[in-house]
């Protein structure tokens, strides 16, 4: 299962690379892992809260509430960029 989940998560950035921009701070994304131990499943929608190096960030995934659920350090290659608008 593990592996499959990968495979689709690689697919799914290969085919939505070519239009999207750098994951920049404040911007919603998506995981594109389960991080069950943490309360985050597979695409659970957070916000970047802080840029920690290139490729690296901190996101707050919360309920629609707002309560948080959790604040992970999480690379770029977990996270896809969510849009609102037309490209």
């Amino acid at each position: 299962m593990c592996r499959e989940l990968c495979f689709r998560s690689c697919y799914i950035k290969k085919k939505i690379k070519m239009k999207t921009r750098p994951i920049q701070l404040l911007d919603v994304v998506a995981s594109l892992k389960s991080i069950e131990n943490e309360g985050v499943i597979l695409g659970q929608v957070g916000t970047v809260v802080e840029k920690l190096a290139p490729g690296v960030f901190d996101v707050e995934f919360a309920l629609q509430s707002g309560e948080t659920i959790a604040i992970l350090t999480m690379e770029e290659k977990d996270l896809i960029l969510l849009h609102f608008e037309k490209a």
